[in-house]
């Protein structure tokens, strides 16, 4: 998910560039419909990693709390096997909301063209 969201903001980046140059009312506003499907396509993918990286933080929350209960090796062994699987999901769901949030500000390029 990572490379292919990279990717297509890289793509509208260039295509937004050429697209300042010259095309026809209906060329920008078909890319503007392409643009709202792929945002809701990545949109989705936030809300499930979202819910994941919750879940997860959640969980890490009450393996810390079973560590503070009743500490022993497994417990604490517990708290870093969760934390080790939060990190990459914080990771992940921080890429993949700033790259939505760079997709609106694209978004809102195509309707300045459009408006033009």
């Amino acid at each position: 998910m990572r490379k292919r969201i990279l990717e297509y903001r890289r793509y509208m980046d260039e295509l937004l560039s050429r697209l300042e140059s010259g095309k026809t009312k209906e060329d920008i506003a078909h890319i503007k419909e392409e643009h709202l499907v792929q945002i809701g396509f990545f949109q989705h993918e936030r809300l499930i990693h979202l819910i994941v990286t919750v879940l997860f933080a959640v969980l890490e929350f009450m393996a810390f709390l079973f560590v503070l209960l009743a500490p022993n090796i497994g417990t604490i062994l517990l708290v870093f096997a969760v934390l080790v699987l939060l990190v990459p999901y914080i990771r992940h769901y921080y890429l993949l909301e700033n790259e939505v949030q760079k997709m609106y500000v694209q978004y809102d390029r195509l309707e300045k063209l459009l408006k033009q």
